[in-house]
């Protein structure tokens, strides 16, 4: 039974904190955090669990073989890189470095080390998202179009990164992961309206070799909360809405055939077909859970990771591109 240590115990951490203590099959052996009142916390729910302060405490501690990290972005190379140093596994929280540069630094450490390295994007787990990705992939839907999504509330503001880099990556690791085709160019405009602060509008668009095409939308001043995301293709169209309780993912059978007239090859005739809406069930099980079960056969090696820190890296460049294009007016990057 793999001992896994957790460092953040904030926002995120918790939810780490009380799937792995679920699992029968991992051993939670020590919680860090800078707060003494967090760590109160952890004392008062687990009783058996250890803390500390000090990252490095769990890195020296021969009965963790694994850290999952969840603090704030600019923390997450040196504590994932300290891990890997240790001979730890490690799950960080997305996205899971500053830049590329350092995402592959991590990645080239974990596989010298043979470690298994992997980026928490949550949403991959999510029987939502993993049916939206079986039903791309049937013959059925037809042939992939396009990505929009919306994700958009009244804060929480960051001082660290900007909107994209925390609402856009959740989009982006969906994206990743359904769509299986990984953007060639970024085009991306946003502005900050609080003087001194990131970016806390944002709009990007990515291309693809082929001619699907995404687009997100995030931020942190919108008057409502809207979490909803539109895929489309030649024959089925999906309406996936993170915040209904049930029937999250909505498949509509709609969508246009074109044909062309006999007399003049220049006329295209568009007709438009309106066929039934179903909800299929997705799985309810919460996604974290799957997460770290996932991470422990991950590192017993009966599983391929599902997030690597590649995946991580491609969703980082993204972020980076989008950063450039922003400071450009919206002018396409490559990647």
């Amino acid at each position: 039974m793999p001992g896994i240590g957790v460092i953040g115990y904030g926002y995120w951490g918790p939810n780490l904190v009380r799937n792995f203590m679920s699992d029968t099959d991992w051993r939670v052996v020590s919680v860090c955090d800078r707060s003494e009142g967090r760590l109160a916390e952890v004392h008062r729910l687990y009783p058996a669990v250890t803390t500390t302060t000090k990252p490095e405490d769990l890195f020296r501690n021969p009965a963790i073989d694994a850290v999952a990290i969840a603090t704030p972005v600019a923390t997450h190379f040196d504590l994932a890189m300290g891990a890997l140093k240790a001979g730890k596994h490690v799950l960080v929280e997305k996205p899971i470095a500053s830049t590329s540069a350092q995402a592959t630094q991590l990645i080239e450490e974990a596989a010298r080390r043979k470690l298994v390295l992997v980026v928490d994007h949550t949403f991959v787990f999510t029987g939502a998202v993993r049916k939206i990705r079986d039903v791309i992939r049937e013959e059925s839907f037809g042939r992939l179009q396009y990505y929009d999504s919306t994700r958009v509330n009244l804060g929480l503001f960051q001082h660290d990164v900007n909107v994209m880099w925390d609402l856009a990556v959740h989009d982006l690791s969906i994206m990743d992961f359904v769509v299986g085709e990984t953007p060639v160019a970024v085009s991306a405009t946003g502005l900050s309206h609080v003087p001194g602060q990131p970016a806390n509008v944002a709009f990007m668009t990515l291309f693809f070799d082929s001619d699907i095409i995404a687009h997100i939308n995030v931020n942190w001043l919108s008057p409502v909360k809207i979490r909803r995301t539109l895929v489309g293709g030649s024959k089925r169209m999906i309406v996936y809405d993170d915040l209904e309780t049930s029937e999250k993912v909505k498949i509509y059978d709609k969508g246009i055939t074109v044909t062309e007239t006999p007399d003049d090859l220049r006329k295209l005739l568009i007709s438009y077909r309106t066929g039934d809406l179903w909800s299929p069930k997705v799985s309810e099980t919460e996604a974290l859970r799957l997460e770290v079960a996932h991470f422990r056969e991950c590192i017993e090696g009966r599983e391929k990771p599902v997030t690597p820190g590649e995946r991580g890296l491609a969703i980082v460049k993204m972020l980076e591109a989008a950063d450039r294009s922003m400071q450009k007016r919206g002018e396409a990057i490559l990647l």
